[in-house]
């Protein structure tokens, strides 16, 4: 595995014993929460190979939760988590899974808030690094690094090139995206990771946008200190 720099290989500030098993975990939370879109009335998390394995003694079971809570890799409020969970009416459910993970640090997090509900597949891969494979089970690839784009839509002609043609006329450059769908003019994802957070007029004219059915933004440096990463 290449590391792009230093903090690739220590990983970043944090509260925890663990890059991978408490600051991955973290992140991946607060990835689920801004899919959600907010605190979620209640989680279940399924955990697989090394996750399942030490969770409760390496912190994860409590990192996971207090991403879920919004929180960032250092807060001091991780190792109080459940009960800060308790304390905001979220209901958290553990499980493990002796099932094949595409990394011995996975988790799936299910998430629901009303009529909504959300899921997550994703893994911790080191140094606080973090990999989505996938969001309501349609395939994706989102490392968190950058603030990215998340597009539910129908599969029909046109919607894409709508859609980056808004973008584009925004100054904001397209650094990735990927797509995915489940039938031929079924439902269909789209991830793109952007250079810069698009702008709430960017947004407010992707939601005009004919057979675009929802979009939520993952930026995991909004409202964080620049200096934690």
């Amino acid at each position: 595995m290449r590391f792009k720099d230093v903090f690739s290989i220590i990983g970043p500030s944090m509260t925890g014993p663990s890059s991978s098993h408490t600051a991955g975990a973290a992140r991946l939370g607060r990835i689920a929460r801004q899919w959600l879109g907010c605190t979620p009335e209640r989680t279940r998390l399924t955990l697989y190979g090394s996750f399942a394995d030490t969770y409760q003694g390496h912190g994860t079971d409590l990192a996971l939760i207090g991403g879920l809570l919004d929180y960032v890799t250092d807060d001091p409020r991780i190792p109080d988590a459940e009960q800060h969970a308790v304390e905001a009416g979220m209901e958290v459910e553990f499980y493990t899974s002796g099932l094949p993970a595409p990394h011995p640090n996975t988790v799936k997090i299910e998430i629901w808030q009303g009529e909504r509900e959300c899921s997550l597949m994703g893994a911790s891969i080191g140094g606080g690094s973090v990999a989505v494979h996938a969001l309501n089970d349609f395939r994706v690839q989102i490392s968190g690094e950058f603030p990215t784009l998340v597009l539910r839509h129908a599969d029909k002609a046109g919607v894409l090139a709508s859609v980056t043609s808004a973008i584009s006329s925004s100054g904001v450059n397209i650094g990735y995206m990927q797509v995915d769908r489940k039938a031929r003019d079924g439902e269909a994802l789209t991830a793109m990771e952007m250079d810069a957070p698009p702008s709430e007029e960017v947004l407010m004219k992707l939601r005009s946008l004919d057979h675009v059915l929802d979009i939520r933004v993952i930026d995991l440096k909004r409202g964080v200190d620049p200096s934690a990463f």
